[in-house]
């Protein structure tokens, strides 16, 4: 365990599984306080939980529907009666729902891409600001995706545009909250091998957009994890308004 104890109090977003997952891990090795969210995955979190604990860092689990600011608000308010207050938060939250290709996509889905993961965001986002502002500082770090730079693999239109909406709304807020000592970054992640590919992606499509990948392999969740701590950590503090591309070379600007 990390000497560097009581670094600070986060809240990660969709941390019951992937990415999610390894940096709640991740930053609790670190020794930062950890709200571990989940909504559907109350085993995954509750691993979570255990790793966290184990070695012997601070975690709490809250359940919320991201989709709803009503409930966005009550997990804050929960978070902040245990923990006093949110430095940090990492919105992780977020998924494909399905491949639909345009012509069979209806208004519905459209808007359950869009609510998932962006109005998530915007939720989480607006919610703990509240609290950064009052505090003079925080960091906030978004989790996009390598489809909203490149528009996406096959049936993935909506997702790629809603998180290539995510990649804007960081910019937009890194300058709106860097007067108040807010730093806003986030990381594109590539083909990493999470949940997410082992629902939505095929073997034969995975093997060949590894083949793709210059460095020759999916990476990990942790690989991601690690990028967000540093983006987290007072070492990244000259940091702001930046995406962090994590995809192996596969994308390079």
């Amino acid at each position: 365990m990390n000497a560097d104890r009581n670094r600070g109090k986060v809240l990660v977003t969709g941390a019951s599984s992937g990415i999610g997952q390894a940096t709640a891990l991740e930053l609790g090795k670190r020794g930062y306080a950890v709200a571990v969210h989940y909504f559907h995955n109350e085993k995954g979190a509750e691993e979570t939980l255990k790793q966290i604990r184990e070695a012997r860092g601070e975690a709490i689990g809250v359940k919320a529907d991201v989709r709803h600011q009503a409930e966005v608000e009550r997990m804050v308010e929960a978070i902040v009666e245990r923990f006093g207050t949110i430095d940090a938060l990492v919105n992780n939250a977020g998924s494909l729902v399905a491949r639909v290709p345009l012509l069979e996509m209806t208004q519905e889905y459209w808007n359950e891409v869009f609510t998932l993961n962006v109005n998530s965001v915007f939720y989480c986002t607006q919610a703990v600001a509240r609290i950064m502002t009052r505090q003079k500082g925080g960091v906030i770090v978004n989790v996009s995706s390598i489809a909203g730079r490149n528009g996406g693999g096959p049936g993935a239109i909506a997702y790629a545009a809603a998180k290539g909406a995510v990649l804007t709304f960081t910019k937009g807020l890194a300058k709106e909250l860097a007067p108040h000592g807010i730093r806003v970054n986030g990381v594109a992640p590539g083909v990493i091998q999470t949940p997410f590919h082992d629902r939505f992606t095929s073997a034969e499509q995975m093997k060949r957009m590894v083949e793709l990948i210059p460095l020759k392999y999916a990476g990990t969740p942790e690989e991601t994890a690690t990028v967000i701590a540093f983006l987290v950590s007072p070492e990244a503090r000259y940091l702001t308004g930046e995406t962090i591309e994590v995809n192996g070379g596969l994308l390079m600007d």
